[in-house]
């Protein structure tokens, strides 16, 4: 006799289980102490009056502030003004973090100031200011940033790729070469005057208070936004911007800019930007002129400024035209072609890394010398691998000359490596010594592609 099997019993919140499991893989990246099932539900599906209330205990949750510190820690860097390292503030990481979590709770905490230091920007003279605010400012700012980056990501628009989730520089890449192949020549080629220093923090606090009610959170962001930065022992108040420098400066930097991607999405032009690194393709001139406006009448109503130098519209379709965008060169070439390779400044920073390594009298093995010089190609390669082969084969030339001159001070020569030094040393002997010839790795990549 045959029986008919009875169905299993289905778990009535079976399905609300299935879209949780989903939804936690699409918020991957969103940090599980902060954000519970509830809260991701509630993000998607949208809140009473589009706001965020009672966020701070979020913040000063001790899982988040370990979290956070697991991230500083990543990233390294030096201590601020108050000379504590990363590795000191680990060591004692319950207390430390447990008078954070105190502070924040009750509304004692006050960010120390940031220290200025100056870098080098490749290429010019001049000097790039950065803020290193102090390793427990820096884990303070990214619990915050655990709590408020999921709700603005949200909001982001699509053509924006700088210190997003899932988003990279290659990304933003992929987008304006795509755009140039579709025909998009005309490029405004856009450079925010002093950007990150000069954001007004009355309209920053009003763009971050459009999705969050919690009056905590917005004074705690205010205090970090001004306490300010020391320089040669002394304090400098902050009237404006965010510091480069600061955990929180990326996130703050896309909440302020994320009202321009969509005006110039909704008009119609095609933005693609990288925190402020911007450029626009239109298929003419008369709509490039149009965005140009549209652009400096944004940029100009909300209290920024652009660089009448750098800021111009480039005619893609002129032989020798091109422009500059995340650390690459796009150019026309004579024959007609749309051509890639690492710009001046990128070219610049990468042998100023090098030379440091290759100095005649650095008194390393060449073993060594080589292996510190592939940790900084590799890396450089993968970034720049997209450029035109020349590019390798002359930069190979320039390093394996450097360690020819090396090899020929240590024989009691002087001079730069000529000659039969090249047939000495030839390109099969730094091999065999381990040297990453970039040439090589290049033709790899184009056997694969």
């Amino acid at each position: 006799m045959q029986v008919e099997a009875t169905p299993m019993a289905v778990r009535a919140d079976a399905k609300q289980i299935g879209e949780a499991e989903v939804r936690r893989k699409r918020w991957a990246w969103a940090e599980p102490c902060v954000w519970t099932d509830r809260m991701l539900a509630a993000l998607e599906n949208g809140v009473k009056g589009g706001k965020w209330f009672s966020l701070i205990d979020k913040v000063y949750r001790k899982e988040n502030l370990d979290r956070a510190y697991q991230a500083v820690a990543r990233n390294a860097g030096a201590g601020g003004v108050d000379h504590v390292t990363v590795e000191r503030y680990g060591r004692e990481l319950e207390r430390e973090n447990a008078r954070l979590s105190e502070a924040l709770q009750t509304g004692t905490y006050e960010p120390q100031a940031a220290r200025r230091v100056y870098i080098d920007k490749p290429g010019t003279n001049e000097k790039r200011p950065l803020g290193i605010p102090t390793v427990r400012d820096r884990v303070g700012e990214g619990a915050l940033r655990h709590v408020l980056e999921p709700i603005f990501e949200q909001t982001f628009a699509d053509n924006s790729y700088g210190f997003r989730p899932g988003r990279s520089a290659k990304d933003a890449l992929r987008r304006v070469d795509a755009e140039l192949k579709a025909g998009k020549g005309y490029v405004v080629d856009a450079d925010l005057k002093r950007f990150f220093d000069t954001i007004p923090h009355a309209r920053l606090l009003a763009r971050v208070g459009e999705r969050i009610a919690d009056g905590r959170v917005l004074e705690l962001l205010e205090k970090m936004l001004k306490r300010g930065v020391l320089e040669a022992r002394e304090w400098q108040v902050t009237e404006a911007g965010t510091p480069q420098g600061g955990v929180i400066s990326p996130l703050l930097a896309n909440v302020y800019l994320n009202p321009l991607d969509h005006q110039m999405q909704q008009a119609g032009y095609t933005l693609v930007r990288y925190a402020d690194d911007l450029v626009i393709l239109c298929a003419t001139a008369a709509e490039a002129e149009r965005a140009y406006a549209l652009l400096q009448e944004w940029v100009l109503g909300n209290a920024l400024s652009l660089n009448a130098e750098k800021t111009r519209i480039v005619n893609m379709h002129e032989t020798g035209a091109g422009f500059d965008f995340l650390g690459y060169r796009i150019e026309r070439t004579r024959r007609g072609k749309l051509d890639r390779w690492p710009r001046q400044k990128s070219m610049a920073k990468l042998k100023s890394q090098l030379r440091k390594l290759t100095h005649r009298a650095n008194g390393k093995s060449l073993p060594e010398t080589i292996t510190k010089i592939n940790g900084i190609t590799r890396g450089w390669f993968a970034y720049f691998k997209h450029s035109n082969h020349w590019t390798f084969r002359s930069l190979d030339g320039w390093i394996r000359g450097r360690l020819r001159a090396i090899l020929r001070k240590r024989a009691h020569r002087r001079g730069r490596a000529r000659g039969r030094d090249h047939q000495r040393w030839d390109n099969r002997f730094f091999a065999e010594h381990g040297y990453f010839s970039l040439y090589e790795a290049y033709a790899v990549a184009s056997r694969s592609a």
